[in-house]
């Protein structure tokens, strides 16, 4: 196959931190604040078609289309249960499916998001882990999960929102750390979901060279599983 053949891989760009956003308008002639304003329509009002964006001309939405993508997770099924709580299960690419599980309370609204298909710790009390791991979620699977929920809770007619994300779906967020950071930088960003520091929580079962980095990278509330009272126990489960 010649150069001219082989098929352009896309960017999605859904899972873009404002930085990188900003460098990707700058490659095409654009200004910085294109970026800004790409964020407000896609995580505040939900747009997933170039088309809806009408603040962009028609040359600049043209050209967009030609080197990226909006691809956000399907929803396969949504469980309402009686006391709010709501499962989506969300097809991802790939032919994968995950759960993402929002659990409303008196003052606040938790979604509750995975950051892998699978998981490779193997903890004994945990069915992720007994699955075994099949792949690292992608940014945009990851921060899809977000945008879906959003989306969803904000055509409901119980003005239910998002005011807290916890990592502690399928997967050990840590062990995905490239991918997670630029997602948790969506969720704080006022033009991504615009979510308090201390209303996102990382979820570990302990990866400390990754904590150790967490902390220098951004700044999120961390849950950090013990397991045990001991570390001899702790290292059998």
């Amino acid at each position: 196959m010649s150069n001219k053949e082989k098929k352009i891989e896309k960017i999605n760009l859904l899972g873009l931190d404002r930085v990188v956003l900003e460098k990707l308008f700058a490659k095409i002639g654009e200004k910085n604040y294109r970026a800004t304003q790409f964020m407000k329509g896609l995580y505040h009002h939900h747009l997933s078609n170039f088309d809806d964006f009408t603040n962009f001309s028609k040359v600049l939405r043209t050209k967009m289309q030609q080197f990226s993508t909006l691809e956000v997770p399907e929803v396969v099924t949504e469980k309402v249960s009686k006391d709010g709580t709501i499962k989506w299960l969300l097809q991802m690419r790939e032919g994968n499916a995950i759960e993402t599980v929002y659990i409303p309370e008196k003052n606040r609204g938790t979604l509750c998001i995975s950051s892998q298909i699978g998981c490779s710790l193997n903890c004994a009390f945990c069915a992720t882990g007994a699955q075994g791991f099949n792949r690292h979620l992608s940014t945009a699977e990851i921060i899809g999960q977000v945008w879906v929920a959003a989306k969803r809770l904000g055509q409901s007619t119980k003005n239910r929102r998002i005011t807290n994300v916890v990592l502690m779906g399928m997967g050990e967020p840590l062990a995905n750390y490239p991918r997670v950071l630029p997602a948790l930088k969506i969720m704080l960003d006022d033009f991504g979901f615009g979510l308090a520091n201390r209303r996102v929580t990382v979820s570990t079962s302990g990866m400390v060279p990754y904590i150790n980095q967490l902390n220098q990278d951004i700044d999120v509330s961390l849950a950090v599983s013990l397991h045990a009272p001991t570390d001899e126990l702790r290292n059998k489960l």
